[in-house]
Formats: structure tokens, C-alpha cells, sequence
């Protein structure tokens, strides 16, 4: 793969954008950082990056004979399920309370679990039976949709109950 298409692999992409999510994380966990900002960030992330991947690559995996359909459709129920957990948590106003920290629990324990499953499935199967320049193709239209989702103030509140609720 050339240096341009390695950078743009889908697969390397989403997996850059999963340890972001987790170095969030732990921004929101600590007390000595600014949680509410790793909150914004996190969310314009988490939505960014769930759009991109529903609208230009899971539908696109699916095509590919060793890629199962069924991984990606609970692939797409897990970010629904990891929205609605999102949306708890914006919904508290006091950033560090004990409901804000529950609720940053659920979020965590929803998104990991995603994550890993998304990792040893989906990402693995696509790794293995996807060419290189289709999956750099597909990382290219990733990056474009999330470019634009993050250009467009998709981590608001306002937008993700209306994601949650749409």
C-alpha cells in the first residue's frame, strides 16, 4: 500500500478514532481535567464517528463474502444503544456528580463493549478480505463524512436526541 492509501485504511482510521475515544475516557474520569470539555469532544466524536461508519462503510462491508452481515447489523444497534447511553449522560447538568459519573459508566461499559466486539469482528473480517485500495477508498470516504458530521455540531444535544429519537 502506498504511504498516501495506508494512512487513509479504513480499518487503521476507525482504530484511531476507538483509542481517541478511550483516551477520553479517561479525560472525563479524572478529576483533574476539564470533564466537560472531554464530554463535548467525546460526543462530536462518538456521533462523527458512528454516522461515517453506518453511511459509508458498513453497508459497503457487507458486500464482501467473508464479512457477516449479521456483525455489522448488531454493529449498528450497539451505536444506537451507545447514543441513547450519550444522551443520559448530556442530559446532567452537574458534570462530576455521582448521576453524572453513573451515567459516564454506562457510556463507557456500552461504547467498550462495541468497541471490542467491532475490533475482533467486523475490523478483523474487513482487514483480511478486503483489498488494501478498497479498504483506502473507504477510509477516504470515512474521513470525509466524519469531517463533515464534526463540521456540522453533530456531538449537540439537540442533535443527538434527535439521532436517539429520529
Amino acid at each position: 500500500m502506498a504511504g498516501d492509501e495506508k494512512d487513509q485504511d479504513v480499518v487503521a482510521v476507525i482504530l484511531k478514532d476507538h483509542r481517541t475515544m478511550e483516551d477520553l475516557f479517561r479525560r472525563m474520569r479524572s478529576v483533574e481535567a476539564d470533564r466537560a470539555k472531554a464530554l463535548e469532544e467525546f460526543s462530536a466524536l462518538l456521533i462523527a464517528h458512528g454516522e461515517a461508519e453506518e453511511t459509508e462503510v458498513y453497508g459497503a462491508l457487507k458486500r464482501f463474502k467473508h464479512v457477516d452481515d449479521e456483525e455489522v447489523e448488531h454493529g449498528e444497534k450497539e451505536h444506537a444503544e451507545g447514543n441513547e447511553a450519550l444522551l443520559a449522560l448530556l442530559e446532567v447538568d452537574d458534570v462530576g456528580s455521582e448521576e453524572w459519573d453513573g451515567r459516564l459508566e454506562d457510556l463507557v461499559e456500552a461504547v467498550t463493549h462495541h468497541v471490542d466486539e467491532e475490533e475482533r469482528t467486523i475490523l478483523n473480517a474487513a482487514r483480511e478480505n478486503v483489498p488494501d485500495e478498497r479498504r483506502a477508498e473507504l477510509g477516504a470516504a470515512f474521513l470525509k463524512e466524519r469531517a463533515e458530521q464534526l463540521a456540522s455540531g453533530c456531538g449537540s444535544i439537540e442533535n443527538v436526541r434527535g439521532i436517539v429519537g429520529g
